[in-house]
């Protein structure tokens, strides 16, 4: 199970490792030779989970997985002010 964020770190990943991991989109076994995706919730390194990219590519599609990005231009942003300086 991916832990609920507002944001996701999501990038590419292989390895020489000799491990297996588990999809947490499909539940299904992934090694880490394997070309997948390294999935980061707020870009941190507590929570970070192994995926097969398709899985990923389907859960980004769901809108389920927005990156750094994508959450910053849904946030609302503050008034611009005309006059930067206020006379007094």
């Amino acid at each position: 199970m991916i832990a609920k964020a507002d944001w996701y770190d999501i990038r590419r990943a292989s390895s020489t490792k000799p491990a297996t991991y588990r999809c947490p989109f499909c539940d299904k076994r992934l090694t880490a030779m394997s070309e997948h995706a390294l999935i980061r919730p707020l870009g941190l390194g507590d929570g970070r989970r192994h995926a097969h990219i398709e899985c990923v590519a389907r859960a980004r599609a769901a809108g389920r997985l927005p990156t750094r990005a994508e959450w910053r231009a849904s946030q609302p942003r503050p008034a611009r002010r005309w006059w930067p300086f206020s006379r007094g």
